[in-house]
């Protein structure tokens, strides 16, 4: 999850006042500290309730709701820091950073900030009403209602609002897309999968923290730290229900196998990979054995290259934005798999899967394709462009 960065001022007049909201300055630093304490020693509790599924322990910390909305989910981890307490008369506000860790997927935890409201009892016991995302931070999925999960041999699928049946329908589609990537990408990944299915559009929306108009009629996304450094927890292949109960089954199978292939190939995807190579290379392990021709995958830039409108060049980053025009991003994933397929036909499928892993070696984005069409694919990039649009020409022309 993204940091969030705060401006402090200097000197005492400046650290008097962001004390204020706490204790004020003077002698109040330590009972609040103590309320922090207290506060501190409740969340230890629900957290210890959570992991040992007591949820008796967990209702007498207060509401009972998340407990009961995450129950199935298989957490090895699961832990609060509190780092700010707002007192207001019998109760509080606090921040505080959840971290926690799925079992047998997650390497590092998901960290997450929550605002939670407390109240007092009049013995001075403190205990949780509310527990939400913080301002600015995406939902989790029990967030959303209660979570159901259904694990596979290689996924984790957790729905909210779905059937039984139809999280079992997707760890099939992820079971079948797994071993097709490990058999063009190569076994050098987990070869699992965490699948979250919400309920609809919106709720795929507040998992991502950003506007559901983004994200209309995208099947899927995938999350995950660029470069793999070990340091972040599994990525998580994100579904829009809406989106996928409009596809067949082959376009069923297409997308999950593409975000598949984002998780196999994260560790290699860094900064330097442009997404005409990451987005091209996941449609291109997509569509393998598919049956599907090129003029079927590459609707739209078809009739753009009947039309005589031949791209000049590769497509940009921006490009691929989800914006108001479908069209755009459409004919830029297209021209991203023929670049893909085109390498894979001329200079073969290992060639591919070394060239992506050349340019995601590379220690920034200038000269990173470059160099990589050179020592891998022994040509340039004005060569390379000319026979992809040669390549658009032959494939998808009359």
């Amino acid at each position: 999850m993204a940091g969030r960065g705060r401006a402090w001022r200097s000197g005492a007049v400046g650290l008097c006042l962001l004390l204020l909201p706490l204790a004020g300055c003077g002698g109040g630093q330590s009972s609040t500290g103590a309320a922090m304490a207290q506060v501190q020693q409740v969340l230890d509790r629900r957290a210890a309730a959570v992991l040992g599924h007591d949820e008796k322990a967990y209702a007498e910390t207060g509401t009972r709701s998340p407990y009961a909305n995450l129950r199935a989910v298989p957490l090895a981890d699961w832990s609060y820091r509190l780092t700010a307490l707002r007192p207001d008369g019998a109760g509080a506000t606090a921040d505080a950073q959840l971290s926690y860790r799925i079992q047998g997927y997650d390497k590092a935890p998901v960290t997450t900030d929550r605002t939670l409201t407390l109240s007092r009892t009049a013995d001075g016991q403190w205990y949780v009403t509310y527990d939400k995302p913080a301002k600015k931070s995406a939902q989790q999925l029990w967030d959303q209602g209660k979570v159901t999960a259904f694990k596979s041999a290689h996924a984790l699928v957790l729905g909210v609002g779905q059937s039984g049946a139809v999280l079992r329908g997707y760890a099939r589609l992820a079971d079948t897309a797994v071993p097709e990537v490990s058999k063009a990408w190569g076994t050098d990944w987990t070869r699992r999968v965490v699948l979250l299915v919400p309920g609809s559009l919106n709720g795929m929306a507040g998992l991502l923290g950003a506007p559901a108009s983004n994200y209309r009629g995208i099947a899927a996304v995938t999350t995950g730290e660029a470069g793999g450094s070990g340091q972040a927890p599994a990525d998580r292949v994100i579904l829009n229900p809406e989106a996928y109960a409009g596809l067949g089954s082959v376009g069923r199978q297409v997308v999950l196998t593409h975000e598949t292939t984002h998780v196999a190939t994260r560790a290699h995807t860094t900064a330097a990979t442009p997404l005409w190579l990451s987005e091209g290379y996941a449609d291109w392990i997509g569509y393998l054995d598919t049956g599907r021709t090129p003029t079927e995958a590459a609707p739209e830039l078809a009739r753009a290259v009947e039309a005589g409108d031949v791209p000049e060049d590769l497509p940009a980053d921006q490009d691929f934005g989800f914006t108001d025009d479908p069209t755009k991003l459409a004919q830029a994933y297209e021209g991203g798999w023929l670049a893909c397929r085109m390498i894979a036909g001329h200079w073969g499928q290992e060639k591919l899967g070394a060239f992506y892993r050349a340019v995601g070696a590379h220690k920034e984005r200038a000269g990173a394709v470059e160099d990589a069409l050179k020592t891998e694919l022994g040509t340039t990039l004005p060569d390379f462009t000319a026979r992809w649009r040669d390549y658009l020409t032959a494939q998808l022309g009359s």
